[in-house]
C-alpha cells in the first residue's frame, strides 16, 4: 500500500532510500503490491493468540528439558569412551550445604605421581542435575606437577556432582559429592 501511494505520488517514480527515483512501469509497480501483502492485527486477534499461547505454556510439564539436551552420562562418554571409571583416587571437596547456588566453590584433587609414564589426563565435572551438566574440562600433562583443579560452579538446585578423571593408560577413575542448595535460607 504504502509503496502505491509514493508511486502515484511521485508520477511513476520510486525514491528507495536514496535522493536520485527510480522509474518503474505500472506493471512492475502492481507486482510489487502484490508481494507486499501486511495484515493488520486487531485487539481481539492478538489477545486470542497470546491466550493461546500462555495456554500451550501452562500445559508444558515445568521440569521438563529439552530433547537437544544431553545427559551427563553421554558428555562423560564422550570424554573417556567406553572406559569404565573406578571409584578412588579422585578427592572431591564441596560444601555439603551452599547457600548461594550461584557460587559453589569446589577443589578437586587426583592421587598421581604425574611421571612421563604414570599421569593425569584429564578431570571432567559433570552436575547432575543442572540443564547444562557438564562444568569443566580440564587437561593435564607431566609437566603441571599435580592434578589439581580450584574454582566456582553454578548449581541450580540440590544435586550430586560427579568428577571423572582420566589417566594416561586409558584407565578412569570417578568422584561424587552430594550439595544442598538452599534458596533463600528455606531449603532446596
Amino acid at each position: 500500500m504504502y509503496l502505491r501511494q509514493t508511486c502515484q505520488q511521485g508520477a511513476g517514480m520510486f525514491y528507495a532510500g536514496t535522493a536520485n527515483p527510480i522509474r518503474i512501469s505500472r506493471e512492475t509497480e502492481e507486482q510489487m503490491t502484490d508481494k507486499l501483502h501486511l495484515k493488520v492485527v486487531d485487539r481481539r486477534s492478538f489477545v486470542l493468540g497470546a491466550s493461546a499461547v500462555a495456554a500451550l505454556g501452562a500445559l508444558a510439564p515445568l521440569g521438563s528439558t529439552p530433547a537437544s539436551a544431553k545427559a551427563w552420562q553421554d558428555f562423560m562418554k564422550e570424554a573417556i569412551g567406553d572406559a569404565k571409571p573406578a571409584e578412588g583416587k579422585v578427592k572431591v571437596d564441596l560444601p555439603e550445604i551452599a547457600e548461594n547456588g550461584n557460587t559453589v566453590p569446589y577443589k578437586i584433587h587426583v592421587d598421581s605421581p604425574m611421571s612421563e609414564s604414570d599421569y593425569v589426563k584429564s578431570v571432567h565435572v559433570y552436575a547432575t542435575g543442572n540443564p547444562g551438566p557438564q562444568i569443566i574440562d580440564a587437561q593435564f600433562t607431566p609437566l603441571s606437577g599435580k592434578a589439581y583443579v580450584k574454582s566456582r560452579m553454578r548449581l541450580a538446585k540440590t544435586q550430586d556432582v560427579v568428577v571423572v578423571a582420566q589417566m594416561s593408560d586409558g584407565k578412569a577413575y570417578m568422584g561424587k559429592a552430594t550439595v544442598k542448595v538452599t534458596i533463600g535460607g528455606c531449603g532446596g
